[in-house]
């Protein structure tokens, strides 16, 4: 007989047990895919945020010499990134040289991202030549 009461006392777990079991591993498992899917949010985005910086360093360097009447210009690229391309005349102060000798250009590269409209600017001095051809 004392076999038989050992073995009573193995008993399983009750319905509640197992019910609050399972809720608990949802629990978790809900947060890890809303920690995943925030990761590749992050992942995309931050994906093109640096397409974009790429596109605008691209045209800055496309613009390293530009007409000293200035430039003016802009676009759409395949993936939705809207660019601005400008520029006016530096400053030169007391410097001695010609107006519009240094560019002041400007780059702004810009995109929706969700629900968000993000952008990026790009400013730098370029040398303005002479003659509306751009080099």
């Amino acid at each position: 007989m004392p076999e038989q009461s050992s073995l009573g006392s193995q008993r399983g777990f009750s319905l509640l047990e197992t019910v609050v079991a399972i809720a608990i591993l949802g629990i978790a498992l809900g947060g890890l895919y809303s920690a995943a899917s925030g990761a590749t949010r992050n992942v995309r985005a931050d994906e093109r945020y640096a397409y974009a910086v790429e596109l605008g360093r691209s045209l800055l360097a496309d613009h390293n010499q530009i007409p000293r009447s200035g430039v003016r210009d802009s676009g759409v690229t395949a993936g939705g990134f809207n660019w601005q391309v400008s520029s006016r005349p530096a400053p030169l102060g007391r410097s001695g040289l010609d107006p519009g000798a240094l560019q002041e250009i400007q780059v702004t590269v810009s995109w929706a991202d969700g629900l968000k409209d993000r952008s990026i600017r790009l400013d730098s001095v370029v040398e303005g030549v002479a003659g509306e051809e751009q080099f």
